[in-house]
Order: structure tokens, then C-alpha cells, then sequence
């Protein structure tokens, strides 16, 4: 028994309750799994989508990036694209900095 262990059954007054292990096992693989169906398992699904989204990237297309700049894409290239945010204006970005297609939110150029 340990010092801790000795103290809490004294301060209970001697009434110390053995608490079953496997209880306290599958209480702690209980928050476990709700942690990963809540929390992990969404977040992982929103990064592959993402990932899919910057790799399907083509001419054309209406972005908005990570920095609110809207613009249509001019040229893809392996990690960076051009977008025309006005005319004759054009900036190079990462692809990681696009986050969405602007074309859903009834963006008119």
C-alpha cells in the first residue's frame, strides 16, 4: 500500500472501498473512443478533403485564400498557384494558403 493510499484510508475513516480495475479500464478506453469519434476522427476527414480540394486545383477556378483574397486561378503549378485578383494583377501563392472555391458564394468577376 502505498503513502497516498494510507492517507486517503485514514482520512476516510478506515472505510476504504477496493475499486475494480477493469471499471476503471473501460472507462478510460470509453474516453478514449468518444475523444476519437468527436474530436480526431472529424479532423482527419477535414484535412484529406482539403488535401483533395488543393491537388484538383485547375485553370479557371474561383479561390479564396487563407489571407481573404479572392481570385480565379491563372496558372496551377506543383505547390503554388497564380490567381488574377483584378485585372492584369496577378500574385503567386502556395497552395496551402487556398482554403475554399469562391464560385459557391456567388462571386462575379
Amino acid at each position: 500500500m502505498s503513502y497516498l493510499s494510507m492517507i486517503l484510508a485514514t482520512a476516510q475513516g478506515g472505510q476504504q472501498q477496493q475499486q475494480n480495475p477493469m471499471m476503471s479500464l473501460l472507462f478510460l478506453v470509453a474516453i478514449i473512443v468518444i475523444f476519437y469519434l468527436f474530436m480526431i476522427r472529424p479532423q482527419v476527414k477535414r484535412q484529406k478533403e482539403l488535401k483533395n480540394y488543393r491537388e484538383s486545383l485547375k485553370k479557371g477556378d474561383r479561390v479564396i485564400t487563407t489571407g481573404g483574397i479572392y481570385g480565379k486561378i491563372t496558372d496551377v503549378k506543383d505547390n503554388t498557384v497564380t490567381l488574377e485578383i483584378a485585372d492584369n494583377t496577378r500574385v503567386r501563392v502556395d497552395k496551402s494558403a487556398v482554403l475554399k472555391d469562391a464560385s459557391d458564394l456567388g462571386q462575379q468577376k
